[in-house]
């Protein structure tokens, strides 16, 4: 393709990408095809000769589109946003033009520049306070594993990564049983097995319970086991509920463990300071994560890692082939010494792009909007006497339930269920589900970009319509 060619092509792409970001609400939200439609129309072999950029965008548009689930989209109330907006778009057009691999300061001077700063404007907007250094994962979920793999090394004396885990002792991790699957995921991939994970019961704020994570610390002590590290979370993804930071952090500091902060939903709640009372004790934290890709407007990924100890993340991670020395080493920040891929994209240009744009104030408008319309919702679930709330509303985050007063209770759960999937297959609005005290509940969250007062009104108005249909 030569450069007008591209030009043109490109041209009639933005085009259609500003269209698909001002009518994307005429779509169904969650894609509406069967397993094996999209497959069916996609060619058994690829093509031997080239095809026409023409054709290729048509048959994007007629046969990829309708297996697409509208992230987007004003109705998307299901898991946590995934957001975007149009800054950060055009810094990803660039940031795909450029096709820059950031690995090392030598390679782009300015992703690595940039990425320092604009990780310590977070820190600030934040109020995560002085002795943080930050840096860009691609998820909530690598910045955990990095985390765990931290501990591990620290507790060893860093003697895992040279002979393996035969010679630690027996290391054991912990973290509620409402916290994320990446927890578990990350210590069977740290090599520390399933076992080594102690699950802590939560209070009736679905919080961990530090009285019994204390004693379950002190009960492996006793047992000849070494706990390595605390797994806390603000805003965990059923409920939203919040650890209690600060007691947390006195039981790690009492017995030298490390804590880690997942804050991947609610972090970004961090800007505004009437919610900065999540983060009370955060001078007992040793790493701290939370994604901007959910709720700040960027595009994914892009996950905010701050550690306590730069030189530990990097004696963990580090590795120092010859090709990778540089004429700059140890003069400049090499960010691959920071994360478990040694490629890394150039992220923190739209975030830069995202930030100038809109600027703090504009952002924290956003976010209070968001949160004061889940207020509505929960006031209008609370004031229906055919739903009942599960759990307190957090943030953006409401859990209820369909309660029609004849209904027996045994039959609640199945019904809940039949009225969240015709909901999400009638297409208006997507809604995920959930578990809360082991019953079956609906989950919506409020946090997409284009999502108005508007649109939070006429979800519960398909709510209601379609419950009442069953």
């Amino acid at each position: 393709m030569n450069p007008e060619d591209f030009r043109r092509h490109a041209h009639a792409f933005v085009d259609w990408m500003a269209d698909y970001m001002d009518n994307v609400q005429d779509y169904p939200v969650r894609s509406q095809i069967k397993p094996g439609e999209i497959a069916s129309k996609l060619t058994a072999s690829a093509p031997e000769v080239g095809e026409e950029m023409a054709l290729i965008f048509e048959d994007f548009k007629r046969d990829i589109l309708p297996g697409m689930t509208h992230w987007q989209h004003p109705n998307f109330h299901a898991y946590f946003p995934g957001n975007s907006s149009p800054p950060s778009v055009l810094a990803e057009m660039l940031t795909a033009s450029m096709g820059a691999q950031c690995m090392v300061w030598e390679t782009s001077p300015a992703a690595t520049e940039m990425e320092t700063r604009v990780m310590d404007w977070l820190r600030k907007m934040l109020a995560l306070g002085e002795g943080f250094q930050g840096v860009i994962q691609d998820s909530a979920s690598s910045a955990t594993l990095v985390a765990i793999l931290m501990a591990r090394e620290k507790v060893s004396g860093w003697a895992a990564n040279l002979g393996g885990l035969k010679e630690c002792p027996p290391l054991t991790f912990y973290t509620s049983i409402e916290a994320h699957s990446s927890v578990l995921k990350a210590v069977k991939v740290a090599g520390l097995g399933e076992s080594s994970l102690r699950l802590i019961g939560a209070d009736d704020q679905f919080a961990i319970r530090a009285d019994l994570l204390e004693e379950t610390i002190e009960h492996d002590i006793a047992d000849g086991y070494c706990p390595a590290g605390v797994i806390a979370t603000l805003g965990t993804t059923g409920v939203g509920a919040n650890d209690p930071v600060r007691a947390i952090g006195e039981i790690c500091k009492a017995h030298d463990i490390f804590f880690h902060v997942d804050a991947a939903w609610a972090g970004s709640a961090l800007i505004l300071p009437e919610h900065r009372d999540m983060i009370d004790g955060i001078e007992l934290v040793d790493s701290f994560s939370f994604n901007p890709h959910k709720w700040l407007m960027t595009n994914f990924d892009c996950a905010a890692h701050f550690v306590r100890s730069a030189d530990d993340l990097v004696r963990t991670l580090g590795i120092l082939p010859e090709y990778l020395k540089t004429v700059n080493q140890g003069q400049v920040i090499d960010y691959r010494d920071w994360s478990v891929p040694l490629g890394r994209r150039f992220r923190a240009l739209k975030l830069w792009f995202v930030i100038r744009s809109y600027g703090v104030e504009g952002l924290q408008a956003i976010l209070r909007d968001h949160i004061a319309w889940a207020d509505e919702l929960a006031g209008w679930i609370e004031a229906d006497p055919e739903f009942e709330m599960m759990a307190p509303k957090r943030l953006g985050l409401v859990n209820f339930r369909y309660r029609p007063q004849e209904l027996a209770e045994a039959e609640v759960d199945q019904v809940n269920e039949t009225l969240l999937n015709r909901i999400n297959d009638d297409g208006r609005i997507y809604l995920t589900r959930n578990k809360v005290g082991g019953r079956f509940a609906i989950r919506f969250s409020v946090g997409q970009t284009r999502t108005t007062e508007a649109h939070i009104e006429s979800a519960w108005a398909v709510i209601k319509e379609i419950a009442q249909g069953l």
